[in-house]
């Protein structure tokens, strides 16, 4: 019951009259930019993420004590 070869080639040419060859072209360069876009800000992503874990040197505490200092000048 799947699609075959001939079926895609009909759905193919009915696309093609109804859009035309220049704007499914104009179709595919947007949708190839904008997997391009979501490709590098996944990689931005992952750098930040990378970024991140390094600066996760930071020693976080809390002070219990309170120290007095008197100068004897």
């Amino acid at each position: 019951m799947g699609i075959s070869i001939t079926q895609l080639v009909i759905v193919l040419v009915i696309v093609l009259v109804l859009f035309g060859t220049k704007r499914l072209r104009n179709i595919g360069g947007d949708l190839g930019g904008a997997i391009k876009g979501f490709r590098s800000a996944m990689k931005d992503g992952e750098a930040d993420a990378t970024l991140s874990e390094k600066d996760s040197d930071i020693i976080e505490g809390e002070i219990t004590e309170k120290n007095k200092h008197k100068d004897n000048a």
